[in-house]
Formats: structure tokens, sequence, C-alpha cells
């Protein structure tokens, strides 16, 4: 194995890549390389974990557009003689793997959610069969491109590492970005929140939210809730989905208030520390997929859940 690349966007992301491209080398003798992409403080941020860091600038690159980062990614990989690029499983890093795959010629392998090495193989496990079932599958090409879901690995520790610069002759794609603009709500990144309230169709009442946020606030965590929540009463935004067709999340605690359990959400908080469900129907599927269960009626719930989280009740 030659060598193996990291890149993500965000910062939190990265530093996983690069615990989780530490063990590869461990086990294969690689060397990790991280890059950055007109972003010198990512690039001093990850030289301050202990990474090799290259530095890549470029005005006719623009990180919304995915095909000119896989073009500079591809170059990359090229000068910098890796054949193993590990990405982050967010919406932009799932499509840039397919993308820098194809043109690497590469095998890839997205929302991996484990991670081995065995006698030479990276051996990775995903969801498969809508989430009723997990695979172990390996890419089999000499160059390979993984997705990783994030807190597979921890965070990198401080360490110290130096930066280079990487030029490169990279052409844009042909968009033009003529604005950019933030959404109205900053966007959630529940896949990292360490707890997280979680709604799902037996909260009934919209205005019940702003009691579902003030809990979360008091934990330090976020509001997440299931599919049809989102994008059937549209509740809240697309980006706070749990499960198969949102985020697949880690948290130390899940409170479930009214999720019915079904396997597809599953999927994508199974692996939390700690699951408590609230749910007044007492043989919802989630009642036999958490750790601790109370068979009772949300609106009798939060109000007292309120009370002993934060002091008040709200009117």
């Amino acid at each position: 194995m030659a060598g193996i690349l990291i890149y993500s966007d965000q910062d939190p992301l990265s530093f996983e890549l690069l615990t989780a491209a530490r063990y590869i080398a461990e086990n294969t003798g690689a060397a990790v390389k991280a890059v950055s992409i007109n972003n010198h403080a990512q690039a001093e941020a990850l030289a301050g974990r202990g990474a090799e860091s290259y530095r890549i600038d470029g005005k006719e690159i623009i990180l919304e557009d995915t095909a000119a980062v896989a073009r500079a990614l591809k170059g990359a990989v090229e000068t910098l003689d890796t054949d193993v690029v590990l990405l982050s499983a967010n919406r932009r890093g799932k499509e840039l793997a397919g993308r820098l795959a194809q043109m690497l010629d590469a095998g890839c392998l997205s929302d991996v959610n484990a991670l081995a090495v065995r006698s030479g193989r990276i051996e990775c496990t995903r969801n498969a069969l809508g989430g009723a079932t997990v695979a172990v599958q390996t890419v089999t090409s000499k160059r390979k491109v993984i997705a990783l879901s994030a807190k597979v690995f921890a965070a990198a520790p401080d360490g110290v590492g130096h930066i280079s610069d990487l030029t490169l002759d990279v052409k844009g794609s042909g968009i033009k970005l003529m604005e950019s603009r933030a959404k109205a709500e900053e966007a959630a990144h529940i896949e990292t929140a360490a707890v997280l309230v979680v709604v799902g169709q037996g909260l009934e009442n919209r205005k019940d939210l702003a009691i579902v946020k003030r809990i979360a606030d008091s934990l330090k965590g976020e509001v997440a809730c299931s599919k049809p929540v989102a994008t059937d009463k549209k509740w809240l935004a697309e980006d706070r989905i749990i499960g198969l067709s949102g985020k697949i999340c880690k948290p130390d605690l899940a409170i479930l208030l009214g999720v019915s359990g079904q396997v597809q959400f599953m999927v994508g908080i199974r692996d939390a520390k700690t699951i408590v469900a609230i749910n007044r129907d007492e043989n919802a599927c989630i009642m036999q997929n958490a750790d601790y269960i109370m068979t009772a009626d949300l609106q009798d719930v939060l109000p007292e859940l309120s009370r002993a989280l934060t002091g008040t009740v709200p009117s």
C-alpha cells in the first residue's frame, strides 16, 4: 500500500479520518497524508493533530463544486503517491467519493460504519438489505475510496505535524458560482452530537417542539427526528433526519419521543450508547430496542421532563 490520503471539508470529521488512517497505517505500513483545499486554518489544525498536512490553493476550485474538488483530490492522489482515500460520509463527502472513484478508476464504499484491517485487507462494515443486516465488504482494486460515517473513530489527539504547499494545475468544471446563501436555520450536525432528543410522529402538536428544544439545550444536545416529521409534516429540516435516508448517529444518549422504531430509523441510532424511549404504545418496535422505556403519553411527560431538567414548565 503506497499511502493513505484523507480529506473532509469539516474539521471535526477530518480529525476522525486522521485516526482511521493511522489505524490502517499501523497495520499496513502506509504513510498518512492529509489535504485541505483553500482552507489554511484547516491545514494548521491538521498539523496541530500531528498530521503531514498538504495545503492546496486554487481560485478555480470552488468547494461547492464537487467535480472541481474531485479533480484536486485526484491530483493529490497521483502527486503524493497514495492509493487509499478516506472521505467523510456526509452529503458532500458521499457525492465526492463517487466522483473521485470514477476519476481514479477505483473501487468505492460509502456509509462505512466500522473498519478493520486483516491480512493487509481493509474490511468495511456497512448496512445492507435496508438496514435489516450488515455486510462486511472490501475493495479489491488497487486504488480505494472509502467514505466513513461520523464517530467510527475518535478524533486524533494533539500532536506536532508540519504543513507543505501542494501546487496542482486544477481546472474548474465549468460551473460558475453566482451566489452563496446561508440557510435560514443553521445546519444541524446531529451525527456528531453527544446527546440527541429525537421526535417522531407521536409528537402531535408542533408547538411542543419548543419544549423539546428546551430539553435538548439543557442537555447540551441537538434535536433530531424521524423522516416523516421532516418530509411529511415539515416541522424540522431534513438535515435532522435519522435513519437510512438520513444520518447515522452514535450519541452517548438518545431520548426518543414518540418514535415507533422501524428498522429504517433504527439503522441510524442503534449504536447509541444509551437509548431512552417514551411511547404510549407498549408494543411499538422501539420498546424492544431501548435500554430504558416509559409507556406514557408525551403530553403528560414533556412538561414534567422540562421541569426536571430546566426547572421551568412551559405555559
